[in-house]
């Protein structure tokens, strides 16, 4: 096995930022050096020198994440170019359906949000820019898993999967008949696996050129749902996703 080398700065690093990244509100250096482990003068030095950087910010006693990361974060969604094709046609798809359109990439076990065009009524949701969800029990990770080979899936997910809700599927053999499903039909869903009162619907949109898995999806409340409204909702979020695929494969 090749032996991994890295940068204990960095790791160290890292991990403040994580901390910083998962807080809504400055966190104090107490509770920095708690979680983390670090001395005091180690962690003013990184403090400071993130700081500097502005990849933090200095907000009172405390710290969070500083502009400079979002700017690099941002890049991330430029690369391929799907951003603006994704705008487009989620604008399309919220003016004729009213609710939300997420897109989404798979990065290992988890999938993380990357867009979304939000509907002119509230949603309650766990998608916000960057956050993430284990891929297992939303509708954009099965889309997104179906597309991984039988030997990878069983490489990378457990045998026993992590619940969010009682109606989270726990068996990784149960996963892998609905990924069959997924196949299929080319179409994912989930109804309240991932939080309670919500379904949602998604299909995958491809590879980019840079080789993102991508996935598209809307998240709706469960009482908005009916048979008639679902086969629409799934329809389209079908036609977008090869439409965003189209485009992307085009461009």
């Amino acid at each position: 096995m090749e032996k991994v080398y890295e940068v204990p700065a960095l790791r160290r690093a890292q991990e403040v930022l994580d901390i910083l990244a998962r807080a809504r509100e400055p966190v104090r250096v107490a509770a920095l050096r708690d979680a983390t482990g670090l001395s005091r003068s180690t962690l003013y030095l990184m403090l400071d020198s993130l700081q500097r950087q502005a990849w933090i910010e200095k907000r009172g006693d405390g710290y969070l994440i500083g502009v400079k990361l979002f700017e690099l974060g941002n890049a991330y969604v430029r690369h391929d170019g799907y951003q603006s094709v994704f705008r487009a046609l989620a604008a399309a798809f919220v003016a004729t359906h009213d609710e939300v359109v997420q897109l989404a990439t798979l990065d290992g076990a988890d999938v993380v949000y990357i867009a979304r065009e939000d509907s002119r009524r509230p949603v309650r949701l766990v998608s916000d820019l960057g956050s993430r969800l284990p891929a297992h029990c939303s509708a954009l990770g099965k889309a997104l898993l179906a597309t991984l080979p039988q030997s990878d899936l069983i490489a990378l997910l457990p045998e026993r999967l992590a619940a969010l809700t009682p109606r989270t599927i726990t068996r990784r053999a149960a996963l892998l008949r609905e990924l069959e499903s997924v196949r299929e039909t080319g179409q994912a869903s989930e109804f309240e696996e991932s939080a309670a009162g919500l379904a949602c619907f998604a299909a995958y949109v491809g590879q980019t050129a840079y080789g993102k898995r991508l996935a598209v999806s809307t998240s709706i409340p469960t009482g908005r749902v009916d048979p008639k409204r679902e086969k629409r909702i799934r329809l389209a979020i079908s036609r977008m996703a090869l439409q965003i695929g189209a485009r992307l494969g085009s461009a």
